[in-house]
């Protein structure tokens, strides 16, 4: 008999944080319980926790209630930080200390979404391989640029264990099941949840870049995929024409034709957005948001952003951190970026 099977119930706590992503809570604990129906055992059982043993409101508004706050626990097998928006709003000394001393007693840490940033924020990711939503990713490369963040789906690193939210928290699961109860047991679960396909941790977060644009141009691809990695030192028009392979004159007419805007328009609102996410998820100030997102005039990133969000920097980060009606994140739609 399978050892999980036999010993009773793998314990997995998941510590939720005001404003955690409710898909992502969902879609780590529906794998467990189908995984339990299927083998006609319980293999897993799954408790709710939060700092004060109050209920919880998820980013969409619904509550969840506690079993317990985290001061009644001092040892526990396996732990999960499910957290949102503004992590590090969050992030207090108390909850801090808590972590390092479940990790001291021996639990497996996980993060779900932004509960990667409590982790790194606690000191407990040094040395590991870590991931959250691709969203975040600047901001936590700024604030800790000495982890090892990736891009993929999710990654296990010994006794830690992170996704990037939302749904990549199935397929997380269902690496788990695969791994503790056997491949052919997780393609039922998946099949039973209609998830037509388990996806690798190195699979990629986002949709393909041809999908986004709605285009299989590969000038167009080519050039884009520079402007992304290339936000903090921008390029030259000259040298994305060059990237692409095409002049000057075929650069401005291939995005006015495709994506309705300049490649200089384009290029700005990347830069911008990125500005934005770091303003709303970090404590960077104004100006070094602005030379992290390559603008060397600060009056300049002044008005070009109040240009495309109608507000300051200053004044959008107030509103960004006081809103109580955001459901989700916020980003300013720039043709099809």
């Amino acid at each position: 008999m399978n050892r999980l099977l036999s010993e009773g119930p793998e314990k997995i706590g998941f510590l939720l944080l005001p404003e955690f992503s409710m898909i992502a809570l969902s879609s780590a604990i529906e794998p467990l319980r189908v995984a339990n129906r299927l083998c006609g055992s319980r293999a897993y059982s799954w408790h709710i926790f939060s700092v004060d043993g109050q209920p919880v409101a998820a980013s969409n508004g619904m509550s969840l209630v506690a079993e317990s706050p985290i001061t009644d626990i001092s040892r526990y097998p396996t732990i999960v930080v499910c957290a949102s928006f503004r992590p590090e709003h969050y992030a207090s000394r108390n909850l801090l200390a808590w972590l390092r001393r479940m990790d001291r007693q021996g639990t497996v840490l996980g993060g779900m979404d932004t509960g990667t940033h409590i982790l790194a924020k606690a000191g407990l990711l040094n040395g590991y391989r870590a991931t959250l939503h691709w969203e975040c990713i600047p901001s936590i490369r700024e604030e800790f640029p000495d982890l090892e963040v990736t891009g993929d789906l999710f990654e296990i690193d010994r006794k830690r264990f992170t996704c990037s939210g939302g749904t990549a928290a199935l397929d997380m699961m269902l690496n788990r099941i695969s791994r503790q109860l056997g491949h052919d047991l997780a393609i039922k679960v998946s099949e039973s949840l209609l998830h037509a396909r388990i996806r690798n941790p190195d699979d990629h977060q986002r949709m393909a870049l041809s999908s986004r644009l709605r285009s299989q141009h590969p000038a167009l691809l080519r050039i884009v995929q520079a402007m992304e990695k290339n936000l903090e030192e921008p390029l030259r028009l000259d040298d994305i024409a060059e990237i692409g392979g095409i002049s000057r004159r075929q650069l401005e007419r291939l995005f006015r034709n495709v994506l309705n805007d300049t490649p200089t328009g384009y290029y700005l609102k990347l830069r911008l957005n990125r500005a934005r996410h770091l303003l709303e998820q970090t404590s960077m100030s104004v100006l070094d948001v602005s030379l992290a997102c390559g603008f060397v005039s600060a009056p300049y990133f002044s008005r070009a952003y109040r240009g495309l969000f109608g507000r300051s920097p200053r004044e959008d980060r107030r509103f960004l951190h006081s809103s109580s009606e955001r459901t989700g994140w916020f980003i300013a739609q720039s043709g099809n970026a």
